[in-house]
């Protein structure tokens, strides 16, 4: 069986992140609690985000932010 690291701090595989997926874990925090990846350096977060599907979704921050611009300086607001 070929094994694909997702995170090389703790060991964990694509398939076991996939298996909590499976079990009803739906975020990159969950699968932290789960089984610590994404816990250590960090650069498993983003592939562990397109794993759950969650690759194109926006942070929570940002979507936060108003739409309109601000007005330029000497343009009326």
């Amino acid at each position: 069986m070929n094994r694909v690291y997702v995170c090389s701090c703790f060991g964990v595989t694509e398939q076991q992140v996939k298996e909590h997926a499976d079990g009803g874990v739906r975020t990159p925090r969950q699968i932290a609690s789960a089984c610590k990846a994404g816990t250590d350096c960090g650069s498993c977060v983003r592939r562990i985000q397109a794993l759950l599907g969650r690759a194109a979704a926006p942070r929570r921050d940002l979507t936060d932010l108003p739409t309109s611009r601000p007005a330029a300086l000497g343009e009326a607001a």
